[in-house]
């Protein structure tokens, strides 16, 4: 299989991405020794039509990002408008999959990526705990699909089916990074 690794992080200060880089590590060991084959990029660094092509190599891309102020961050934003819309005349999908004999109908269903898959897993200061429960202020019960709804979109725009994701929490004011790292590699089932 050939996996593409999307580094989605944007160094601040406080956050260099060490995490981030550390899980990305972890996933290349994990999956090269499964016999797959690992490219990677960089939201911070790239070159637009190298990184159309890496998305059309991939059988399946990892896209690993913290999430700031529950989304991505700004450079990811700025990587996805750069290299998504020259990808909209068909090297990820033919326009919107809309027809003008019915305009109204099939928005999203022209992806070209057909067939391959997306992972999304990111890390948060937000306690596990805050997700997934109707007694906690912020989130309301949503989960982690909830809040990343917009990024899961982006890639059914593509036509890619979702595997399931993954997280670190709490990764500033509780972190468990070494059981995190543990859980990481046993996900990295594929």
């Amino acid at each position: 299989m050939n996996i593409l690794i999307l580094n989605g992080h944007q160094p601040y200060d406080f956050s260099k991405g060490e995490l981030t880089q550390t899980l990305i590590d972890i996933a290349q060991k994990t999956l090269e020794a499964k016999g797959h084959t690992v490219k990677h990029s960089v939201v911070t660094d790239y070159v637009v039509a190298d990184e159309l092509a890496k998305h059309q190599w991939a059988d399946a891309i990892i896209v690993q990002f913290p999430s700031n102020w529950m989304m991505i961050p700004w450079s990811f934003k700025k990587y996805m408008d750069d290299v998504y819309i020259a990808g909209t005349a068909g090297a990820l999908c033919n326009a919107d999959g809309r027809t003008s004999k019915n305009p109204t109908a099939n928005y999203g269903t022209g992806g070209t990526l057909t067939g391959k898959k997306y992972l999304l897993s990111t890390t948060f200061n937000a306690p596990k705990q805050a997700f997934d429960n109707p007694d906690e202020y912020l989130f309301q019960g949503k989960g982690l699909d909830d809040l990343h709804f917009p990024v899961h979109c982006v890639y059914r725009f593509f036509g890619m089916s979702q595997l399931p994701g993954f997280a670190c929490f709490d990764a500033m004011k509780n972190p468990q990074i070494e059981q995190d790292l543990k859980d990481w590699e046993t996900h990295l089932s594929f």
